[in-house]
C-alpha cells in the first residue's frame, strides 16, 4: 500500500493541504505549553504584512491552528464585518471573473499553493522555535 503522498502528484493541491495540516498537527503535538510563546516576537526574515509581523508566536500559533481547522472542516460563516468586506471584494472582482475564468482560476490556485507552502514553513519554524525555547536540540 502506497503512502498518500506518493500517490498524489507533487503539485497536487490535496498534497499541499495535507502537508500543511500535518505540519500544524506536529506543531500542536510538540507545543505542550503554548503560553511559553507569549510575547516572543516572530523573527521571520520574509517580507510579510505588518499585522502578521506584529503578532507574537502565541497569536501566530492560534492563527495557524484556526487556518488548519478551516482547511479541514470548510468555511464557516464569519461575523458581519468580515462578510461585508468579502461582499465588497467580490463586487470588485466581478469584472475579472467575466474576462477569463480559467486564467483567474490558475491565478488563485497558484496563490493558494504559495500561501499553503508559506504557512507550512511557518508552522515548522514555530515548532523549532518552541523546541529552542524549552532547550531541546533537534
Amino acid at each position: 500500500m502506497q503512502c498518500v503522498e506518493t500517490r498524489l502528484n507533487k503539485n497536487s493541491l490535496l498534497l499541499a493541504l495535507k502537508r500543511y495540516s500535518s505540519a500544524v498537527n506536529n506543531m500542536e503535538q510538540t507545543i505542550l505549553l503554548p503560553s511559553l510563546l507569549r510575547d516572543v516576537p516572530s523573527e521571520d526574515g520574509e517580507n510579510c504584512e505588518a499585522a502578521v509581523n506584529s503578532m507574537d508566536l502565541f497569536e501566530f500559533y492560534h492563527l495557524l491552528k484556526g487556518i488548519r481547522n478551516t482547511v479541514e472542516s470548510g468555511l464557516v460563516p464569519h461575523d458581519d464585518s468580515k462578510a461585508k468586506k468579502n461582499a465588497v471584494l467580490h463586487k470588485s472582482l466581478e469584472p475579472l471573473l467575466e474576462a477569463d475564468p480559467e486564467v483567474f482560476f490558475h491565478f488563485h490556485l497558484q496563490g493558494l499553493f504559495s500561501v499553503m507552502g508559506s504557512l507550512t514553513k511557518k508552522a515548522q519554524n514555530l515548532t523549532e522555535k518552541y523546541l529552542d525555547i524549552i532547550g531541546i536540540d533537534q
